[in-house]
């Protein structure tokens, strides 16, 4: 949460002319309403699940690019910052390719997480606890599954997408 992914997302497909697929988007279309919303109506066990059909589908729509020789078959894929917590996720990422970690310091994360309002994780009591907490549970999640960690503290979207390309080509 607040690392950059879909700013750098937008900025990777712009550079490299990929297909992106935003999951979040893809969540807020299935229910035809804000993430807050969801969260606020369904709760978040029915937002993980949505977005776990979600990454569902685009591995099986993967595998199926991959039978038709006219597709391409690399694209980019922007998850949610809790995508880690379910097992099955991080196991359907790893098909889909190289799997990014955008990562910043801790500050700089919650100061760009809260700076939106439309964190509903960080709509309690104490919202820099709460985000220090979520921090601390998914940041192993993210390192157990990452091919590539970025540190996108006090750098360009264009800095990012750079070291994403050069480290993800090695």
């Amino acid at each position: 949460m607040g690392a950059g992914k879909s700013s750098v997302g937008r900025c990777l497909q712009k550079r490299r002319g990929l297909a992106l697929f935003d999951m979040d988007e893809m969540v807020t279309a299935k229910f035809g309403s804000s993430i807050a919303r969801i969260f606020e109506t369904h709760g978040e066990e029915k937002f993980r699940d949505a977005e776990t059909e979600v990454l569902r589908s685009l591995v099986l729509n993967r595998s199926a690019r991959e039978t038709d020789s006219s597709y391409g078959e690399q694209s980019i894929v922007v998850t949610g910052g809790g995508i880690v917590l379910r097992t099955e996720n991080s196991d359907l990422l790893r098909r889909l390719g190289t799997i990014v970690w955008l990562d910043a310091e801790a500050e700089i994360l919650f100061e760009r997480a809260s700076k939106k309002g439309n964190r509903p994780l960080l709509e309690t009591e104490n919202p820099r606890k709460t985000f220090s907490q979520l921090l601390e549970a998914r940041r192993p999640l993210y390192a157990k599954i990452a091919d590539v960690r970025i540190d996108t503290s006090g750098r360009s979207q264009e800095e990012v997408v750079e070291d994403i390309l050069e480290q993800s080509s090695t």
